[in-house]
């Protein structure tokens, strides 16, 4: 879509906005005009004595639409975020409200853009309002729908009540496996099919223990405590047990664990899961291990590149189960390939017949680098059915026993929906919610992960890279090492 901005330069912010509203269509900005009919947006803000007025002229499909939005002009001494954050807010809900005119219908997240909308009712009610009228600002601000608003309730909750239970001196860890099995067709995530790498691994696994080790002697030196241990891929059960045994124990030994409350390693893939890793990995503490079937129909599975079958999933489940982890996840994804609404509420219900301790609500989102999205193949569920299909997850967990305790979202999301874990009560994941609403300091370890070191008394939070690919990592070990000596941590 052609976007043509007056009196503003808050591109980032209209971007969101066309994302949300029109998922299909890309930013363009022309020197010339368009022509006429052409799907177009002139977005203009104009600042009064009075009032900040933004003014949106949508031409979509052949036809005008036309919308106003104002707020009061923010004081001269407002801060510059506090301004920018209003401004933005405006010229969002005008272009809104000529969308939705255009469309006919509003999306569920309504007006709100952004990965993580929990952060919002969670700020309302740290500032003292009352459920009622945090969610009443989520309509009224934002015209989140009902649904989404009671999810997004439920998540301020569960991160306020985990909130409460961190110290300053505490951090959670990330540990990256950047290897599966195969690649996965909606997967765009830096991960390597160990079949074109097996090389690599043992030189990423030698790195990786470096950075451990080092990790570990700085944290000691700061004074911090490990309050939880989460590792991720990719899929870390790729790695052999003997290798397993050899990072779970350089784990141990650079970090002061005795305080850690919880501990997970993702399985994942079920055809990585044997009896021998499991037994790995709880010897070393690890409470808690996912089983990742994605969806328990066998052509499905065939058509996002999955070399295993729900047989496996359900052999891998019994080994978990055997082993004796206190908590295990389950993750599906709703509108895969070849899918339907009729598919994923029996993979569900197959799902919820084992009664894990969470499950993981998936919605397909269509991301850049991916198989399907660069062929463009596979007959994708409509909008339409993917919400039937989370309607049928969101009732049916409810009424299993299951609360949401942690969501967020992510760019071209089929409908404009969201992830969410759901939780028996007292199973909630301190780390899930910890990273996602950015409550203390996570380190990452490994290619592909971001340290986020958070002052939650300044309210600020730095950021540390590391590359992105095994190979970038495995060379530049040293410099990232020496990063993470030098970082500076807010005083307790």
């Amino acid at each position: 879509m052609k976007l043509y901005l007056k009196g503003h330069g808050y591109q980032y912010a209209v971007e969101q906005m066309l994302l949300t509203l029109f998922p299909g269509q890309r930013p363009e900005y022309p020197h010339r005009p368009p022509e006429a009919g052409e799907d177009s947006l002139h977005l203009s803000l104009s600042l009064g004595k009075r009032w900040a007025t933004a003014h949106a002229a949508l031409v979509w499909q052949g036809e005008r639409y036309t919308a106003l939005a104002r707020v009061p002009t923010p004081a001269p001494d407002a801060g510059r975020v506090e301004r920018d954050r209003v401004l933005q807010r405006v010229i969002k809900h005008a272009f809104y409200r000529a969308g939705t005119r255009a469309l006919g219908y509003e999306p569920p997240w309504g007006a709100l853009t952004g990965v993580r909308p929990v952060k919002l009712p969670t700020r309302a009610l740290t500032e003292g309002l009352t459920p009622r009228q945090a969610d009443r600002m989520l309509w009224e601000r934002y015209r989140v729908s009902a649904p989404r608003r009671e999810l997004a309730m439920d998540c301020a909750k569960a991160t306020l009540a985990v909130r409460q239970t961190l110290a300053p001196e505490e951090v959670s860890l990330y540990i990256g496996i950047p290897f599966c099995p195969t690649r996965c067709a909606y997967c765009s995530f830096v991960s390597a099919d160990v079949g074109k790498t097996l090389p690599l691994m043992e030189p990423y696994l030698e790195a990786l223990c470096r950075e451990v080790d080092a990790t570990g002697a700085a944290l000691k030196r700061a004074g911090r405590r490990v309050k939880s241990v989460y590792m991720g891929g990719g899929t870390p059960t790729t790695l052999t047990a003997q290798q397993m045994d050899r990072l779970m124990g350089h784990i141990e030994r650079a970090f002061d664990l005795k305080d850690c409350v919880e501990y997970t390693v993702e399985a994942g893939r079920p055809d990585t899961i044997t009896a021998e890793k499991l037994s790995v990995i709880r010897r070393h503490g690890a409470q808690r291990v996912s089983v990742n079937p994605q969806s328990m129909d066998d052509k499905v599975l065939a058509a996002i590149g999955r070399a295993h079958s729900a047989q496996d999933t359900l052999a891998a489940w019994d080994l978990v189960r055997q082993t004796g982890f206190r908590y295990a996840n389950m993750d599906l994804i709703a509108g895969l390939p070849a899918d339907t609404p009729e598919g994923f509420r029996a993979s569900l219900d197959q799902v919820l017949s084992l009664a894990p301790e969470n499950i993981t609500v998936h919605t397909l989102a269509l991301k850049k680098g991916s198989k399907l999205t660069l062929e463009k193949n596979g007959t994708l569920p409509s909008p339409q059915q993917v919400s039937a299909m989370l309607d049928y997850a969101w009732q049916t967990l409810r009424a299993a026993g299951y609360i949401p305790y942690y969501l967020y979202r992510q760019k071209y999301m089929s409908g404009g929906f969201e992830n969410v874990g759901w939780c028996r009560p007292g199973a909630e994941s301190i780390y899930n919610i910890c990273m996602m609403e950015e409550l203390h300091t996570i380190l990452s370890l490994g290619s592909g992960g971001v340290t986020k070191v958070i002052d939650t008394h300044a309210g600020s939070l730095v950021r540390l890279a590391n590359p992105k690919y095994p190979k970038e990592y495995i060379e530049t070990v040293d410099k990232i090492i020496r990063a993470k000596e030098d970082l500076t941590w807010p005083i307790s």
